[in-house]
């Protein structure tokens, strides 16, 4: 359910209940950034907190409070959070803590969080265990700790369940404009993705950074994408946990590799929003998308004085999707018109110091380097934290070549602390994103050019976690087979003794594999090129039961691994890499979300190191990429028309030949009400 959150996070009246010192912030705070709407207090025994005359109840109040900040313990927030929606407040932050991130340690925790979701009903709550929000555009501060925000007209919003991390976001010297900062606390009623959403309506708001925990109804969160998408507010993800693996190494090869920093990855590049894997990234990007917007290409110039400076930022870019382009033949004739003929050419560019301090001769040797292809033009300029007036033609150079050129111009500090906040201040309003650290500056880069449209249909919703237990590999096949995919010609035996008899008519070579062993090769389970005769005794060599005999598949061009996994957190997540025995030692691989497109799922395999493999490598015969593709939809169509019973699905290897795609071994897990038997 999508409440409306403006009247509390835009307020014109605030209700403040309870006096102690976390309460009194509010009043304070407030009043620092110019609040100018009514301000109320309610309390049972003073007569004022900080000078402002209190009411003894709610009842007492002239009117329902568009906010209401709750500053009592647990039991006593219920029940006024309970007065709050009948008396139609806009809104309440939760201060108290002890509900269900306490539950560990108090099993009634969860039930008290429950209760106060019950007596909120229809009123929007922030929390519990919450610090609240700063809204420094109205100067409306549910707040009760020190921060370093200051009024702005417009800005960024930032987003986090983490109070101190929110704590000292606030507290940069970057010069990024904060519009709001908001912790979200439990979220026992309202998410992060609906608090974000309700931010969109705020138009002063530039750009929306999250910091995000866990992602909870991945629906609310494909429909803030859209949302953002359609108000060209851009979104930055910062996701943290993704070090800690969702799933261990089970039955697959994929459950390894593809945890749930996989999904979390794939879910983000799914919405379309930028990822980062630190705050002064976080920080740095966001400011970015402020001043300049999403990069409409991932290509960079780089112009310094410095051959140091120049070899330092094209080291920095090395393994990022970004680029310097070499320059073209328009930018070479008008850069050697400028320099004259003792300046090597290149991007990253070193112009020297010839024309230091004349800003025009500066304007006209750095605009070419502002051309069209380029996303974003980097101009490092450190400036000294003393006698920085030489410097000042450095400035107004970048601001010109930003207006004569429309396009997207950075000066950057290649140390952050390089980057004067008056000097930043004077970029941002010309239009010059001031990016402090060439390190997250290109990071930066990276993250701007990546944000694009959502997805417009939602990842398919993979529910709970489940147990399953794993189908036999004739079975697996059996059931991929029926969604399309090409499996070899097979016979299933349930004895040493069967195996020559029931595979009289299969062609060989063959393949002999005992059945319900989920890694053969690592176990001698499997026997490959064998004839009829064969089969008798490496049946009897291997320890097993049932048993499976099929015709070989000829030589590979390369061999792929196909594998889902139910992820809870973020949907099924598709995972394409390097097959065969090698699969975790090639670590290739790249994730995706069920449903993917075919231009998606292209894509995915174009970044895999083995993708030169599949177009033919050194001369070598091209896989037959229709049918490759046909396979992963064969595995994706089986997922979906078993959602509600698959746990994990793997084909490794998936024999990629000029002609054809075919599994050579494949697993399924599934629920065991679901299980199938051979």
């Amino acid at each position: 359910m999508m409440r409306n959150l403006s009247r509390l996070l835009r307020p014109s009246s605030i209700a403040v209940i309870g006096g102690g010192a976390w309460c009194r912030q509010i009043i304070l705070q407030s009043r620092r950034m110019g609040f100018e709407g009514a301000l109320q207090v309610v309390h049972p025994a003073r007569e004022d907190v900080e000078g402002v005359a209190t009411v003894r109840s709610l009842a007492d109040l002239p009117g329902a409070p568009d906010a209401a900040f709750v500053g009592v313990n647990r039991h006593a927030t219920i029940d006024t959070v309970a007065t709050l929606s009948a008396m139609g407040a806009g809104g309440a932050v939760c201060f108290a803590s002890g509900f269900s991130e306490s539950a560990a340690e108090d099993s009634g925790a969860t039930d008290l969080q429950a209760r106060l979701v019950a007596a909120a009903g229809g009123m929007p709550i922030l929390g519990p265990n919450c610090y609240g929000f700063i809204n420094a555009l109205d100067g409306a501060l549910l707040w009760p700790d020190q921060h370093g925000c200051v009024p702005v007209d417009r800005g960024v919003a930032i987003l986090t369940q983490s109070s101190n991390i929110a704590i000292n976001l606030t507290m940069q010297k970057r010069g990024l404009p904060i519009a709001y900062v908001v912790t979200c606390g439990n979220m026992a009623q309202t998410s992060q993705a609906q608090i974000a959403r309700a931010l969109l309506e705020d138009d002063r708001v530039t750009a929306i950074g999250l910091h995000i925990e866990g992602f909870g109804d991945v629906a609310e969160w494909h429909d803030l994408a859209v949302a953002a998408h359609a108000r060209a507010v851009p979104l930055v993800a910062l996701k943290v946990g993704l070090s800690d693996q969702a799933k261990t190494a089970t039955l697959s090869h994929t459950a390894s590799l593809a945890g749930s920093a996989s999904g979390a990855m794939a879910l983000l590049a799914r919405l379309g929003m930028a990822q980062v894997r630190d705050l002064p990234t976080f920080l740095e990007t966001l400011k970015l998308l402020h001043v300049a917007g999403p990069l409409d290409a991932p290509t960079l110039s780089s112009i310094s004085c410095s051959g140091g400076e120049a070899s330092l930022a094209a080291d920095t870019a090395l393994g990022r999707a970004v680029s310097f382009p070499p320059l073209t033949d328009a930018q070479r004739r008008a850069l050697g018109a400028a320099l004259g003929p003792m300046v090597a050419l290149s991007n990253p560019l070193d112009y020297h110091t010839y024309i230091w301090n004349d800003a025009a001769r500066m304007t006209e040797a750095w605009a070419p380097m502002a051309a069209e292809h380029i996303g974003l033009t980097l101009i490092i300029v450190d400036y000294p934290h003393t006698n920085a007036d030489d410097w000042a033609s450095a400035t107004q150079a970048a601001l010109t070549v930003r207006a004569l050129s429309g396009r997207a111009v950075a000066v950057v500090s290649t140390l952050p602390e390089l980057m004067p906040p008056d000097v930043a201040r004077l970029l941002m309003q010309g239009g010059v994103v001031p990016l402090c650290g060439l390190t997250e500056a290109i990071a930066a880069a990276e993250a701007a050019s990546t944000i694009g449209p959502p997805d417009p249909q939602p990842p398919l919703v993979a529910g709970p976690a489940r147990a399953g237990v794993q189908m036999t590999e004739g079975a697996a096949k059996a059931v991929l087979h029926g969604c399309g995919l090409h499996i070899p010609r097979g016979r299933a035996a349930h004895t040493a003794f069967e195996v020559a008899s029931v595979a009289a008519d299969l062609v060989p070579p063959l393949a002999l594999k005992a059945q319900g062993i989920a890694h053969k090769s690592e176990v001698g389970a499997v026997r490959l090129h064998l004839d009829h005769d064969d089969l008798p005794h490496a049946a009897a060599t291997m320890r097993a039961d049932h048993f499976l005999i099929e015709e070989m598949v000829p030589a590979p061009v390369a061999e792929l691994l196909i594998g889902v996994t139910h992820d809870p957190a973020h949907g099924f997540v598709l995972t394409l890499g390097a097959g065969g025995v090698l699969t975790e030692l090639w670590q290739d691989t790249q994730s995706l979300l069920i449903p993917a497109s075919d231009a998606q799922i292209t894509a995915a395999l174009r970044r895999l190191r083995i993708f030169p493999l599949l177009e033919g490598y050194r001369g070598k015969p091209r896989a037959h990429m229709p049918s490759v593709l046909a396979a992963i939809r064969a595995v994706q169509a089986c997922v979906i028309a078993r959602r509600d019973h698959i746990s994990e699905v793997e084909v490794n290897p998936l024999i990629c030949t000029p002609d054809d795609a075919i599994a050579a071994d494949a697993l399924i897990v599934t629920i065991p009400e679901r299980t199938e038997k051979t």
